[in-house]
């Protein structure tokens, strides 16, 4: 794989610092992005080999910042992988939070990934690379007060599966749904760090088992059992009552 370059959307921790770690030991050079230059160097300056892979500072959040992203990243050449992983939440009742962030939250989790995959597709299919797309568990189920995250994260898990289908056999594509995971993620959005921790299973563990999957061809990955037992519980508990307890989970 050391011909292979491969390009990681927020870099600048959890996930993205991890698939950076993981992916780097096989020999990959990397495209590194995140908003954050400062934070973005340090993941730069964990890696063992700094000096082979670039960095690029981008707001996904603004057009103007993703098609700035995709002309630098295109000046490349052909990608072998593109792992979709910048996302954040907004934790708190929608009436209450500004509906800059709410859309931003829209824009940063779903927008920019189908805008950046669409670009960069032709180079994906000409090199029969992969996509991960870094998704939520939160996106199968309503989350009430962090309704715009929940909603972000369906349409991306809807999206992705569709393309994975389309793409059978061209460009492997997985589908990564993890559930809690100490990433940083709550220090963004707000929530408290009690919510969610019996369910926590580490970046580690949810990058591994996605590129575990990659390498069996891609697909809808749910990472780890703890995950694994959320989701069934998802699928098995009605709607309106796991509506009614995720409420009084999460309430503010």
């Amino acid at each position: 794989m050391s011909e292979e370059t491969i390009l990681i959307t927020g870099a600048s921790g959890g996930f993205g610092y991890e698939f950076a770690r993981q992916l780097e030991a096989t020999g990959c050079r990397l495209i590194l992005h995140a908003r954050d230059a400062v934070r973005l160097q340090l993941t730069l300056d964990i890696l063992k080999h700094p000096e082979r892979h670039r960095t690029i500072i981008a707001d996904l959040s603004q057009r103007k910042g993703v098609e700035g992203f995709i002309e630098a990243v295109n000046s490349e050449g052909d990608l072998t992988g593109l792992i979709n992983n910048a996302g954040f939440g907004v934790w708190g009742k929608f009436e209450q939070c500004e509906d800059v962030a709410q859309l931003d939250v829209l824009r940063t989790d779903l927008v920019a990934p189908v805008a950046i995959t669409h670009a960069l597709l032709p180079g994906l299919i000409r090199s029969r690379g992969f996509i991960i797309n870094v998704s939520s568990l939160a996106g199968e189920t309503p989350l009430p007060y962090m309704s715009t995250y929940a909603a972000a994260k369906a349409g991306l898990t809807y999206w992705s599966e569709a393309v994975r289908t389309e793409l059978d056999g061209k460009v492997r594509v997985v589908t990564l749904v993890p559930g809690p995971s100490p990433t940083g993620f709550r220090d963004v959005s707000g929530m408290p760090k009690g919510k969610g921790s019996l369910f926590r299973t580490s970046a580690e563990v949810v990058v591994a088992a996605s590129l575990n999957r990659l390498r069996q061809g891609g697909g809808y990955c749910v990472p780890g059992f703890r995950h694994y037992f959320l989701w069934l519980l998802q699928k098995i508990v009605p709607r309106d009552i796991s509506l009614k307890l995720m409420a009084k989970y999460l309430k503010p």
